[in-house]
């Protein structure tokens, strides 16, 4: 390829990832859910006729655009080439074809030039209700778990199946912000589609074969050249989460060859009776995410790049069969990373940030007026974050969401979707552990509901009861804790109850600390007290 054309081909993959952005961002301007619009827990991407990943939106979650890469292949497993349509859109939010968990809808739109399909554009967002026992792990099945919708047309040539959206509206508990967001996620497709027509016709394309080559190949080859540099050989590591109502131990190997890294989880635990399993499509999404941190972050994630890493696994909880209940499979699926980067710290000493909180804190509540009263019924969801692990250099990120990427969301957005108060929302001093550098800290939030209602919560929360452990000598993150304002202690999963006239208080763990706290400088415990982080004495 002369070096114009190469210059030609880069052009045009830069068009393609502002492509993506944007359908990634009609998406968060659209959605009905603040989950969406606010968070930002979706993923957008764009695929040859292959079904592989050409070029991912950064806006978006790793869980949702890595299970996303592989999904796609199913949907043209399910729908013949000779019945797909331009103008059509499928969906579904089957766990182990989609992205985990019945919350996520997947979409998928085939992208024709003329009567040729010449790629797919998909997306993908948590919407705020499915039916079912709700967003929780109280399920024993994922049965029990919501509507589940199979690998089908959303949309036939630009026609919306009005039976699956009746079907829908029936099963959910917020009709019009769910079917709102199916909606949204089918405009944002579109408009990848049309931007991509419009690129093809100024680039003069009819086709995306031959850029797609020159973006696997140069991803290829650069990913080749950061796997030669790592050190070969096998380590690995546990790791003990807090479970729902016992402890469960993660294990994982990593195996570093000529090309290729492989992670395996043999060891782990098996799967749980409740609510925490994790199909083994989002298990691969975040092993893969975290060994790309290390080895290539600047690399494009697409097909070529992830394609470098092999994730397997015995049935277990993260590798968990249908039927298993499958609701907050981000629980363990968001303390993959740690477990994974835990094991490549020892092949690379001293470049591996030490753990942190990990799983999101988010809190489904439902909320209504006290019985027989008057006011609002709502479901109102919110992704909070405990505190990023101590870096090598770098003190840790507070009330940060690693490895899920998810915005915080505002008071004042979560206060408008329905009845509720969020009274106190600030860092929490000491949470986060010492080290030489110091992990970052977790958060304190207060919640109430309007005078005159009450609510019902799902835990979904983590490092209650095993904390974020410090690397090199730093200590470990504070744990975390759930409790009425009258000092009840709650359950740190699972729905539960608060009257009116209570407040719920959650304290959010603190990440561990990196290198030994004597090693801390004085100016830095200095500031750490001024600004509040640390209290007390700084010796």
């Amino acid at each position: 390829m002369s070096q114009i054309a190469e210059i030609r081909m880069q052009v045009a993959w830069n068009r393609l990832v502002s492509i993506v952005e944007e359908q990634a961002l009609t998406l968060l301007r659209t959605a009905f859910s603040t989950s969406v619009r606010e968070a930002g827990d979706l993923s957008a991407g764009v695929f040859d006729p292959q079904c592989r990943m050409l070029a991912q939106a950064v806006t978006g979650t790793p869980g949702h655009v890595n299970c996303m890469a592989e999904a796609v292949k199913h949907f043209a497993a399910e729908i013949p080439r000779d019945q797909m349509f331009p103008g059509d859109t499928y969906v579904t939010n089957d766990p182990w074809k989609g992205t985990g968990h019945l919350h996520d809808i997947t979409m998928v739109s085939p992208s024709f030039r003329g009567d040729e399909l010449v790629g797919f554009f998909a997306c993908t967002a948590h919407v705020v209700d499915v039916g079912g026992r709700g967003f929780g792990a109280d399920g024993k099945s994922v049965y029990e778990e919501g509507i589940q919708i199979p690998i089908m047309k959303f949309a036939e040539r630009g026609e919306v199946d009005r039976v699956l959206v009746s079907m829908i509206r029936a099963n959910v508990r917020e009709p019009n912000q769910v079917i709102g967001d199916f909606y949204s996620l089918a405009a944002c497709n579109d408009v990848g589609h049309m931007r991509l027509m419009e690129m093809m016709d100024e680039a003069g394309f009819d086709s995306l074969d031959t850029l797609g080559e020159f973006i696997m190949s140069r991803t290829h080859a650069a990913m080749v050249e950061r796997l030669a540099a790592l050190p070969k050989g096998s380590w690995s590591n546990s790791m003990l989460t807090d479970g729902y109502d016992t402890p469960i131990r993660l294990q994982a190997e990593l195996q570093i060859m000529e090309g290729k890294v492989n992670v395996d989880f043999t060891g782990t635990d098996g799967i749980s009776p409740w609510g925490i399993n994790v199909p083994l499509t989002y298990t691969k999404a975040y092993a893969s995410y975290a060994l790309k941190c290390v080895v290539a972050p600047d690399i494009p994630n697409n097909a070529a790049s992830l394609a470098a890493f092999d994730v397997t696994s015995p049935a277990n909880i993260v590798n968990a069969e249908r039927p298993a209940p499958v609701s907050l499979r981000h629980i363990i699926g968001h303390m993959v990373p740690d477990l994974v980067l835990g094991a490549l710290a020892k092949a690379m000493p001293g470049k591996i940030p030490a753990e942190g909180a990990g799983a999101l804190w988010n809190i489904h509540i439902s909320a209504r007026p006290v019985k027989g009263g008057e006011g609002q019924h709502a479901e109102v969801l919110m992704f909070n974050s405990g505190g990023m692990g101590g870096r090598p250099g770098l003190d840790g990120l507070a009330a940060t969401a690693f490895p899920s990427g998810v915005h915080t969301m505002p008071i004042e957005a979560t206060e408008h979707t329905g009845p509720v108060v969020i009274w106190r929302k600030e860092l929490r001093p000491d949470s986060g552990g010492d080290g030489q550098y110091r992990g970052g800290l977790g958060q304190v939030m207060e919640v109430g509901a309007l005078d005159g209602h009450e609510f019902d919560f799902s835990a979904m929360f983590d490092r209650v009861s095993q904390a974020a452990r410090g690397r090199d000598g730093g200590k470990d993150g504070v744990l975390g804790s759930v409790s009425l304002d009258d000092g009840t202690k709650l359950r740190p999963k699972g729905w539960q109850h608060v009257p009116a006239g209570k407040r719920l208080i959650l304290e959010l763990p603190g990440g561990g600390g990196f290198g030994p706290a004597e090693a801390r400088t004085e100016a830095a415990r200095k500031e750490d007290v001024r600004k509040g982080y640390v209290t007390g004495d700084t010796k």
